[in-house]
């Protein structure tokens, strides 16, 4: 499983605070049961108008913008319901990882579930990372989960994330159910080796 040591990347900033799930992506375009196209809704009320015509003021339709796989939000990001479809949309829309400085509990391990790295960093290093970036829209962001840090140019920042989650990242073991997947063979083989198990295959018929 790919692991997330290091994400290099050009970067967007959205620095709102309390930007919640449903404002990532709108309930009404939850009805499909697979995730393509969600990168396309993602901040769909913020990026389209009405009638579907991209709004060229917002951040993400920028030409400045296209490409960025690092995204620069504020706080309390991925607040409201607990939906997956958010980082979902974030990660099929192309981002690689989040820069924030806080993030709702159930948002931040539903990212790390799909392999999204969110660090935390403090209101004003934030706000340094966003200058920096303003400043100059093609400086490349590194987020290095090994060093536990962000560079931005000469910005340099020290960024935190829950342990366990961090060494998931760093160590590819993030992906749990790719994880049972891929053991499956194990699985089988312990399974026939349990009383229990047998007895439950039998009432199956």
């Amino acid at each position: 499983m790919q692991s997330f040591k290091v994400i290099r990347s050009r970067t967007v900033v959205l620095p709102a605070t309390d930007i919640d799930t449903d404002q990532i992506i709108p309930a009404r375009f939850l009805t499909t049961t697979t995730r393509e196209g969600f990168g396309s809704h993602l901040f769909a009320d913020w990026r389209y108008d009405a009638q579907g015509v991209p709004r060229p003021d917002f951040v993400l339709n920028r030409p400045e913008s296209r490409g960025c796989s690092i995204l620069v939000a504020g706080r309390n990001f991925g607040c409201g319901s607990s939906r997956e479809h958010a980082p979902q949309a974030l990660m099929r829309f192309g981002i690689k990882a989040i820069v924030g400085e806080s993030f709702a509990e159930i948002f931040f391990g539903n990212c790390t579930a799909n392999g999204i790295p969110a660090v935390s960093v403090s209101s004003d290093d934030a706000r340094r990372i966003a200058s920096a970036v303003a400043a100059d829209p093609a400086m490349l962001v590194t987020v290095d989960l090994a060093a536990q840090k962000v560079q931005c140019g000469r910005v340099s920042t020290a960024c935190t994330m829950q342990e366990g989650a961090r060494q998931a990242l760093v160590t590819g073991n993030w992906d749990f159910l790719g994880q049972l997947i891929e053991a499956a063979p194990q699985i089988r083989v312990t399974a026939e080796r349990l009383p229990y198990m047998k007895d439950f295959a039998d009432t199956r018929g």
